[in-house]
C-alpha cells in the first residue's frame, strides 16, 4: 500500500511537426482557449499546476466534464504519459521517470482491455506468468480474486461470452491479483447501462473493504463521485477547482462552477443580487424580495471582510419550497414525477428554476402553466461573488 503525492504536475502537448506554431499573443490580448485548454508557445496544456496528496489506502476521485485532465492526470500516475513538469511520487519515491510496469500499480480501462482470444482465467494470470510466478500461486491468486469479484463460474469463459458487467469484473480481477500498491480506475462503468452501473458502485465499495489499498478513481459521473470517494477533486479546464469530502463539495462548493457540477438536479441560481451590510448585519435582495441571514453567514461574510456588492445567489432544488400563494411568483413550465419526488420546473422573470418536493407533502401535481410561489430559507442560500464567482463565505 501507498501514499501518491502530485507536486505541481503538468502536461503540456507540444505541436506535431507538421502543425504550425501559434504566433505569440501581445501581452494585453485575451487568452486562447481551444476545446477548454489553455494554448501556449509549448503547446497545448491539458493539466496544470495539479497538486495533491492521497493517503495510504485512501479512495480518490477526480471528477469533471470531458476534457478537464482528470485521465491524463490519472495516466500520468500510471505512466501512460509523460509529466510535462513537476514531481510525482509514489510511497515516497520519485517515479517520473520510472516505466509503468515498475511502479507496482494497476489500471483499469473504460473499455475492459481483454485478450479476447484467452479464457477468463488466462486474461486474469496473464500478468503474473509474466513475472514467472509458481504456477500454484497463480492459481491461487486468481482464484481469490475470483471469488471476491463472485466470478469463479465464469473462468473457462471468453470475453465475447461474458455480459458487460461480467467483463468488468474481470478487468478488476485482472488488476486485483496483481496485488499492487495503487489501483487505477478510468471511468470503468461507463460502457455499463444504470442498473449495472448502480451494482457495480456497490461491488467496488465491497471490493474496497476487503483490498483495503489507495484508489484513485477518474469519472465524469458526480454520482459515483459522491459514493465512492473519501475525498472528491473537482476539475475544470486542467485546474482543480476544489478537493473535499463529498459532504464538504455540497454543502461549501468552493465557486460557481462546482456549485453547478455538483448536485442532481443542478443548483439554482439567481445572477444580479445585491448584498448589503446594515448596522452589522446582511442581507440579500433577490427578485424584488429582501432577506435577512442567518448568524452563521453575517459572522462567516464578516470574517472576510466582504462589503456591499453584486451577487449570485445559489439555491439547491431540494432547499426549495412550493405555495400557491406566498413567496416569489412563478409559473410552471414542466412537472416530472420522480417516484418519491416531484421535479417542478418553473420560470420567474426569464430564469429557469428547480424545485424538488416530496410527493408526501403534496396533493396534486401542478400542470403546466400554474401559478404558483416559491421560497427558501436564507441560511440555505449560496452567496458567489459576481467577478469571480468565488463563494463568499
Amino acid at each position: 500500500m501507498a501514499e501518491v503525492r502530485l507536486v505541481n504536475i503538468k502536461k503540456v502537448y507540444p505541436y506535431s511537426g507538421g502543425e504550425e506554431k501559434k504566433k505569440k499573443p501581445r501581452k494585453d490580448a485575451p487568452e486562447e482557449k481551444k476545446v477548454n485548454l489553455q494554448i501556449t508557445d509549448e503547446g497545448v496544456v491539458a493539466v496544470q499546476e495539479f497538486s495533491l496528496d492521497i493517503k495510504d489506502k485512501e479512495f480518490i476521485v477526480l471528477v469533471g466534464p470531458s476534457g478537464c485532465g482528470k485521465s491524463t492526470t490519472l495516466r500520468m500516475v500510471a505512466g501512460l504519459e509523460d509529466i510535462s513538469g513537476g514531481e510525482l511520487y509514489i510511497d515516497g519515491k520519485l517515479v517520473n521517470d520510472v516505466a509503468p510496469k515498475d511502479r507496482d500499480i494497476a489500471m483499469v480501462f473504460q473499455n475492459y482491455a481483454l485478450y479476447p482470444h484467452m479464457t477468463v482465467y488466462e486474461n486474469m494470470a496473464f500478468s503474473l506468468k509474466l513475472k514467472k510466478l509458481p504456477k500454484a500461486e497463480i492459481d491461487r491468486k486468481v482464484r481469490e480474486a475470483a471469488e471476491i469479484l463472485d466470478i469463479t463460474q465464469y473462468l473457462e469463459r471468453k470475453p465475447k461470452a461474458l455480459s458487460g458487467g461480467q467483463r468488468q469484473r474481470v478487468a478488476i480481477g485482472r488488476a486485483i491479483v496483481r496485488d499492487p500498491k495503487v489501483f487505477l480506475m478510468d471511468e470503468p462503468l461507463s460502457n455499463l447501462d444504470a442498473k449495472l452501473r448502480n451494482q457495480m458502485r456497490a461491488e467496488i465499495i465491497k471490493l474496497r473493504q476487503r483490498i483495503n489499498t489507495t484508489f484513485i478513481y477518474v469519472t465524469h459521473d458526480q454520482t459515483e463521485a459522491m459514493t465512492l470517494g473519501d475525498r472528491i477533486v473537482i476539475m475544470r479546464d486542467g485546474f482543480i477547482q476544489q478537493i473535499g469530502t463529498p459532504q464538504e463539495v455540497f454543502n461549501h462548493p468552493a465557486n460557481l462552477f462546482v456549485a453547478g457540477f455538483i448536485g442532481m438536479p443542478v443548483m439554482n441560481f439567481f445572477p444580479g443580487c445585491s448584498l448589503k451590510k446594515q448596522g452589522g448585519k446582511y442581507t440579500v435582495t433577490l427578485l424584488g424580495k429582501t432577506f435577512e441571514l442567518s448568524e452563521e453567514q453575517n459572522r462567516g461574510l464578516a470574517a472576510n471582510g466582504i462589503g456591499d456588492r453584486e451577487i449570485t445567489v445559489g439555491v439547491r432544488p431540494v432547499h426549495m419550497t412550493v405555495d400557491m400563494k406566498n413567496g416569489i411568483p412563478a409559473k410552471v413550465d414542466v412537472t416530472e414525477m420522480m417516484g418519491s419526488e416531484l421535479h417542478i420546473h418553473m420560470n420567474t422573470n426569464g430564469l429557469d428554476v428547480v424545485a424538488v418536493v416530496p410527493t408526501t407533502q403534496i396533493s396534486t401535481i401542478f400542470p403546466a402553466g400554474t401559478d404558483i410561489c416559491f421560497s427558501f430559507r436564507p441560511e440555505l442560500m449560496h452567496l458567489f461573488d459576481s467577478g469571480t464567482e468565488k463563494n463568499l463565505i
